[in-house]
């Protein structure tokens, strides 16, 4: 127990302030010092007395100029991708394997479209063509059907991974 908080016994003086009382001037100190930072210095104070404030920014003109086109203008949207192929490119029935993309398009029945990864899920070889209704690799006899990528002949037993396409008129876009 700390003896300085105690009552001093009577008639014997305490040895130093009690911890409550330094405790209470540290907490005036440091209220003083948060009080100081009201305080004006140099590049803070306020204007004098016969110097009117600065006008007060006008909203409507403030900040940078406006955009060529006006503060509602954006930029256009970024042109679609170019077509990979149009309808008549793709015949009903069979498709069209697209190399440089790596997939192949299908028509399984007329107006309907299909895209798949023209990777074969045996061993990786690309697909060649899209004969009698199947999509066939040429590396070791794996074909798919044109209305749903899945296998119709192995080795392959995985199905081709379907691709997003959109139709658009007559145009056929990846993605």
């Amino acid at each position: 127990m700390d003896t300085q908080d105690s009552a001093a016994p009577e008639g014997v003086a305490p040895a130093g302030p009690s911890r409550r009382i330094v405790l209470a001037g540290a907490g005036a100190a440091a209220l003083a010092a948060l009080g100081g930072c009201a305080t004006y210095g140099p590049g803070n104070a306020p204007p004098p007395e016969d110097e009117p404030p600065p006008p007060e920014p006008d909203p409507t003109t403030s900040g940078s100029p406006d955009p060529p086109g006006g503060p509602a203008s954006k930029p256009p949207p970024p042109p679609p991708p170019p077509p990979l192929a149009t309808t008549g490119d793709i015949p009903v029935g069979g498709g069209k394997v697209f190399e440089g993309k790596r997939v192949v398009v299908t028509q399984p029945k007329a107006g309907t479209f299909k895209a798949f990864s023209a990777v074969c899920t045996h061993q990786g070889c690309l697909v060649s063509e899209v004969r009698d209704g199947t999509i066939n690799c040429p590396c070791h006899g794996s074909a798919f059907r044109v209305a749903d990528g899945s296998v119709a002949n192995g080795p392959a037993g995985r199905p081709l991974a379907a691709k997003k396409i959109t139709v658009d008129g007559s145009d056929i876009r990846l993605g």
